[in-house]
């Protein structure tokens, strides 16, 4: 079985002599091809601008903001707002951006194009949050770019879009200040009507039950004590007034009004004492006692007497004569009068009673109600106080936003015109088709040398054949042979001058401008001559 042969480094040295060729095309073909690619695409320049998110300059436990979403939140919506269809149209026939695409592609295509050239980029730093006192990441300024071809209309649009969103962050600001004050204006105009009308119904009710209140209870209960004491002290002198009425009676009706004679007197004043003692006897013993039906009968005897000693036609036409039946009749009359108006105040102060009863009875009741009412009228008042102290913490926080002094955008690093293009890597698309070139040549170079079946070399020809080799004759250089090493020197001269060229148009994209770099060798030139 044969044997693999090894090459050794003077094999592969020869290899790549015969396969130079092979290998110099293909590397160089690579190279200039990626050298084409990279000439041939457009350059793109990119402008940024750098937007610091800066907080409010009065603290916040002195004022407070009424914008309260996080700047990443509210940087997002507004860059919806900035990258809307309408915005961008605006902005691409004010500039005549992508004019190449019109015509080829739809409106809504070659304003996705633009969303794609521009870029929004936060840029987040480690700070402390007030609330938990823990390192937490937080957006503090954020990148806004926009690439495109030409370098002055990049500029030019990226100081549009840096305008647009350091306007509309301050126009949300300014909107959403002023909606929160407009809010909590209606808010409290609404809640004053509420109170306003709590404060109607509050004053019908205190009109319609004004004597049943729960702060005219303790009142209401000392008058009706009042009330049944003077009750009660009436009640007793009416009592005395009529046993005083009744005595008067009785002892008027033992007298004659008019003059008699001295037995009839005398008589009518014993008529009077037994009268007198009956009333007594009837307040101890029954009708059937002795005492009392004996003076009873003393009583029936001397009416008969009284009434044969003075007749009817003795009886003179003139009033009473007798003083002290007349003087009896006036004290009846004036006790009369006197029971006539304690009655009348007994009814009176009886009917007051039942009024002040039915007032202390229905205040419970009342006391609910008007308790509903204070309650309403409280939460309403507490309500009214609250959104009064919102307002004027609003109207200020609306000031503090309209001077810019609240939470803010700021510009600390505006779109310049880009020197430089932004892509493509001119420098990294030739090394890549360098070393594509090399594993390109190499790859050839290989797969030719695998695939002849040529024996070069006493050894291969020992190793192929198993017979030693008697002698060497060396080949003889022809006119053939000489014009393709001239052939070969044409073009490897040729690719010399070529990448010669190439390099220094390379140079001239890819590094520096070729009349800047002679500006500062001749520099050099000079710094070394002194």
């Amino acid at each position: 079985m044969e044997q693999p042969v090894s090459m050794t480094p003077a094999d592969i040295l020869a290899v790549a002599k015969r396969r130079r060729t092979a290998f110099g095309v293909t590397a160089l073909s690579v190279f200039f091809l990626s050298a084409l690619v990279a000439l041939l695409l457009p350059a793109v320049y990119k402008s940024t601008a750098t937007i610091l998110i800066e907080e409010q300059e009065i603290p916040a436990e002195m004022v407070m903001t009424t914008v309260t979403s996080f700047a990443e939140q509210r940087i997002q919506q507004i860059n919806q707002r900035i990258m809307s269809y309408t915005r961008l149209l605006e902005i691409i026939e004010r500039f005549n951006l992508y004019a190449e695409m019109n015509g080829k592609r739809t409106t809504e295509e070659i304003v996705e194009q633009m969303r794609k050239d521009t870029e929004l980029k936060p840029v987040s730093a480690e700070v402390i949050d007030r609330r938990t006192g823990r390192p937490t990441s937080a957006t503090i300024a954020f990148t806004l770019s926009y690439q495109g071809k030409v370098p002055a209309v990049v500029e030019q649009v990226a100081n549009v879009l840096t305008s647009l969103y350091l306007e509309e962050n301050l126009r949300v600001r300014t909107k959403q200040a002023q909606n929160a004050t407009e809010f909590l204006d209606g808010e409290v105009a609404r809640v004053r009507q509420e109170l306003a009308e709590i404060d109607a119904k509050m004053a019908a009710f205190k009109e319609k039950h004004i004597h049943q209140l729960p702060e005219v209870l303790q009142l209401n209960l000392q008058t009706l004590g009042m009330i049944e004491r003077n009750l009660d002290m009436y009640t007793a002198q009416l009592r005395s007034l009529k046993e005083r009425e009744g005595a008067l009676q009785t002892q008027l009706t033992g007298l004659k009004p008019y003059t008699e004679n001295e037995e009839e007197t005398v008589s009518r004043r014993r008529l009077a004492d037994l009268r007198i003692q009956l009333v007594n006897l009837k307040q101890r013993y029954s009708d059937e006692h002795p005492d009392v039906r004996k003076t009873r009968t003393e009583i029936a005897e001397m009416e008969a007497k009284v009434g044969s000693l003075a007749g009817p036609e003795e009886r003179p036409k003139e009033g009473p004569d007798n003083p002290a039946y007349i003087n009896l009749s006036a004290q009846l009359s004036s006790t009369r009068v006197e029971i006539q108006l304690i009655q009348r105040q007994i009814a009176k102060l009886e009917a007051d009673a039942d009024e002040y009863r039915r007032r202390i009875t229905g205040t419970p009741k009342i006391e609910e109600e008007y308790g509903a009412l204070t309650v309403a009228r409280v939460n309403t008042q507490a309500k009214l106080n609250d959104l009064m102290r919102k307002l004027m913490e609003a109207q200020v926080a609306s000031g503090l936003e309209k001077e810019q002094k609240g939470e803010r955008f700021t510009l600390i690093d505006p779109p310049r015109l880009p020197e430089k293009p932004f892509k493509p890597n001119r420098l990294a698309i030739l090394l890549i088709g360098v070393v594509l070139g090399i594993g390109a040549g190499v790859g050839l170079a290989a797969l030719r040398e695998f695939s002849d079946d040529a024996v070069r070399g006493a050894e291969r020809l020992e190793a192929e054949t198993a017979l030693p080799v008697i002698t060497v004759i060396p080949a003889a250089a022809g006119a053939a042979v000489r014009r393709k090493r001239r052939k070969h020197r044409l073009i490897a001269a040729s690719g010399a001058a070529a990448a010669l060229a190439g390099g220094i148009v390379l140079f001239h994209y890819a590094v520096m401008d070729l009349d800047i770099f002679w500006i500062r060798l001749l520099r050099w030139l000079n710094r070394m001559a002194w």
